[in-house]
């Protein structure tokens, strides 16, 4: 385990993320995560920080509005948000992570189109990361 550093584009928005240097990250087909390139790798909320930017934040949800999809207001980058199927954890994007820390990643696919079908109760047991 490590700590990793990371952000928004504009910088705003800085965050710290305990994983290892090898990440198993998802590649999500559902709506927003494929329109976004976003690369998840999921972790507990412990592990995470956020180091500055909170301010900085704005919240979109939509459908059940369970996931919290955070965007810096100032440069529209999704660093991070809450899942909904891990609404104890976060969900970090492996591309806005810095250089330096990350040895390799491991790039899954994921069916968010039907996620429910894939996790026992639609939600997940464990932490990926």
């Amino acid at each position: 385990m490590i700590t990793h550093t990371g952000g928004c584009h504009c910088g705003k928005v800085r965050f710290e993320v305990d994983a290892s240097a090898d990440l198993r990250a998802s590649e999500c087909n559902c709506s927003i995560c494929s329109k976004g390139g976003y690369l998840g790798v999921i972790v507990p909320k412990e592990r995470f920080r956020l180091v500055s930017g909170e301010d900085a934040l704005t919240t979109y949800t939509f459908n059940t509005r369970v996931a919290r999809h955070l965007f810096c207001r100032h440069c529209g980058i999704k660093s991070f948000y809450v899942p909904r199927s891990h609404p104890d954890g976060i969900s970090v994007n492996a591309r806005c992570l810095d250089p330096g820390t990350v040895k390799s990643v491991e790039v899954r696919p994921f069916n968010g189109q039907e996620w429910e079908k894939q996790l026992p109760a639609g939600r997940a047991t464990s932490f990926p990361n």
